[in-house]
C-alpha cells in the first residue's frame, strides 16, 4: 500500500546544538560597539575600566537568567511577545512588546546595513551610492535567511570567529605592555562615593554589550533540547563576552593611557596603531565589516522568527506565518522584513529611532523578569528546568527600569517623545486591526517538544 501524503503543515526545525547557540549569542555581543565603547568608559573610570565591564555583566547577568529561564521552558519563535502574553494575559501588551521588537531590529538591520554599505564604499570605490550596496547586503541576508537556519548559523559563526579573532589579535598583541599601567587609577581623587557613582555610570554605558538575550529567545524553538541548550548558549555567550572585553580593556588602556584612549575617535585602532604599526589598517576594517555584517544577520534571523511567531498568535497577517516545506524557514516573513529594512535604508539617518527603540528593549526586559515572577510558581505551566530565587528577576527588572529612566532623563528629549509615538502607533495599530486578529490555534510547545 502507497504511503499517504502527509498534510501536516511545515515546520521549524530543531537543528541547532549548545555550542552553535553559544556563538549566536557571543554574536550579538560582539558587535561594533565595543570597538566606542572602551574609549567612553576610560574617560568615566580611567585604568579601571575593565570593572565596568564586570559590573555591567554582573547587572545584564540577572536578565539574561531570566531569558534563560523562560527560553527553556517557552522555546517558541514568538520570543517575548508569546511568553509576555503568557504571564499578563493581555493581548495589547503582547502585541505592543513584539512589533517594539521588530522595531528594535530592523532599525538596527538599516544602520549597520548603511556602515557596512559606508566601509565597502571606502574600500573600494565603486562610485555606486551607499544605500545601494547596503539594500543589496540587504537582499544577500534576505536569501541566507530563506535558505534555512543552518546556513545562517554557519555565515554567523564564521562572522563571530572572524570578531572575536580581531579582538584576540589585539589582545596577544599589546600583551606585552601589560602590567605598565595603573588598573586602578581613577580620572582624579575620588572618595568611595564618587567612585561608586563613576562606576554606576560607566557600568550603564558598558550594559548594552551584552545584550543579546531577545535574539536567542526568538530561535529557542528551533534549538535541540531547548530545556538545556538555551540556558547553556546565553549564559556561555555573556561569560565569553565578559572575559574578551575584561582582557580587552586591560590591554587597551595598558598600551595606551586612558586620558589619550578616552578622546580617540577609533580608541582600538589606535591601540593597534601603538601594539603593531607594521599590520595594515585594512586589516582592522575587515573586521569591522564582519562585525557590521554578523549584527545585521543576527538581527534578520530573530525579527523573521518574531514575525512569523506574531503572525501564528494571530497578532499578523497570516501569509506571514507560512514555512517552506523544503528549506522550513519563515520566508514570507523574511521577505516582509527584507522590504520594511529596505524602505528604512533608503530613508535615510535612523540614529533617533534606534535610541528611541532602546527603551522599548529595557521596557520589553523590565516585562520579561516580570513574567518570570508571575510564571515560575502558577499553576498550570510546563515544569521549569530552571529554577530562579524571586530575587533575580526581582533585581533585573528594577535595573532595567533604572536604566530606562536613567536614558529617557538623560538623553535628548527626541527619542523619548520618539518612543512614546511608536508605542501610540502600536496602540491605534492593535486596535484599528484588532477584528483580524485570530487566536493561536498551533500545537502548543511543550507538545512539540
Amino acid at each position: 500500500m502507497a504511503d499517504t501524503p502527509s498534510t501536516e503543515e511545515p515546520r521549524l526545525q530543531r537543528s541547532i546544538g549548545a555550542g552553535m547557540l553559544a556563538l549566536y549569542g557571543l554574536g550579538t555581543m560582539l558587535g561594533v560597539g565595543i570597538y566606542g565603547l572602551v574609549g567612553r568608559a576610560a574617560g568615566m573610570l580611567g585604568g579601571a575600566v575593565w570593572a565596568a565591564f564586570l559590573v555591567a555583566m554582573a547587572a545584564a547577568l540577572l536578565t539574561g537568567l531570566s531569558y534563560a529561564a523562560l527560553g527553556a521552558r517557552y522555546p517558541r519563535a514568538g520570543g517575548a511577545a508569546y511568553i509576555i502574553e503568557r504571564a499578563y494575559r493581555r493581548r495589547v501588551i503582547a502585541y505592543t512588546a513584539g512589533l517594539a521588537v521588530i522595531a528594535s531590529g530592523l532599525t538596527s538591520m538599516a544602520t549597520g546595513a548603511r556602515i557596512f554599505g559606508d566601509n565597502l564604499d571606502a574600500l573600494f570605490d565603486f562610485g555606486a551610492p551607499v544605500e545601494l550596496y547596503a539594500a543589496g547586503y540587504l537582499l544577500v541576508l534576505c536569501v541566507l535567511v530563506w535558505r534555512g537556519l543552518r546556513e545562517s548559523l554557519w555565515v554567523n559563526a564564521l562572522c563571530t570567529l572572524v570578531e572575536a579573532a580581531g579582538l584576540i589579535l589585539l589582545i596577544v598583541l599589546g600583551a606585552r605592555f601589560w602590567g605598565q599601567a595603573d588598573l586602578m587609577e581613577l580620572p582624579s581623587e575620588q572618595n568611595w562615593g564618587a567612585t561608586g557613582l563613576l562606576l554606576a555610570q560607566s557600568a550603564v554605558l558598558t550594559f548594552f554589550a551584552f545584550l543579546g538575550f531577545e535574539d536567542t529567545l526568538n530561535v529557542a524553538e528551533e534549538v535541540k533540547n531547548p530545556a538545556r541548550n538555551v540556558p547553556l548558549g546565553i549564559i556561555g555567550a555573556m561569560l565569553a563576552a565578559t572575559i574578551l572585553y575584561m582582557l580587552v580593556a586591560v590591554t587597551a588602556v595598558s598600551v595606551v593611557p586612558w586620558r589619550d584612549l578616552a578622546e580617540a575617535p577609533a580608541p582600538l585602532g589606535a591601540v593597534m596603531e601603538r601594539a603593531a604599526p607594521w599590520l595594515p589598517s585594512i586589516v582592522y576594517s575587515g573586521v569591522t565589516i564582519f562585525a557590521v555584517a554578523n549584527t545585521s544577520l543576527i538581527n534578520f534571523v530573530m525579527a523573521s522568527r518574531l514575525t512569523y511567531g506574531l503572525a501564528r498568535q494571530g497578532f499578523l497577517p497570516k501569509p506571514l506565518m507560512r514555512i517552506h516545506p523544503k528549506r522550513h524557514t519563515p520566508h514570507v516573513a523574511a521577505i516582509a522584513i527584507f522590504a520594511a529594512a529596505t524602505l528604512l535604508v533608503f530613508a535615510g539617518d535612523v540614529s533617533q529611532l534606534a535610541a528611541a527603540t532602546v527603551l522599548l528593549l529595557l521596557a520589553v526586559f523590565a516585562l520579561m523578569n516580570g513574567a518570570q515572577l508571575l510564571l515560575a510558581n502558577r499553576a498550570g505551566e510546563p515544569r521549569a528546568p530552571i529554577r530562579l530565587p524571586s530575587l533575580v528577576p526581582a533585581l533585573g527588572g528594577l535595573i532595567c527600569l533604572g536604566l530606562l529612566g536613567a536614558r529617557a532623563l538623560g538623553g535628548e528629549i527626541r527619542a523619548p517623545l520618539i518612543a512614546l509615538a511608536l508605542i501610540g502607533g502600536i496602540l491605534l495599530l492593535y486596535f484599528a486591526t484588532r477584528a483580524t486578529h485570530r487566536p493561536d490555534a498551533t500545537p502548543s510547545e511543550e507538545a512539540a517538544t
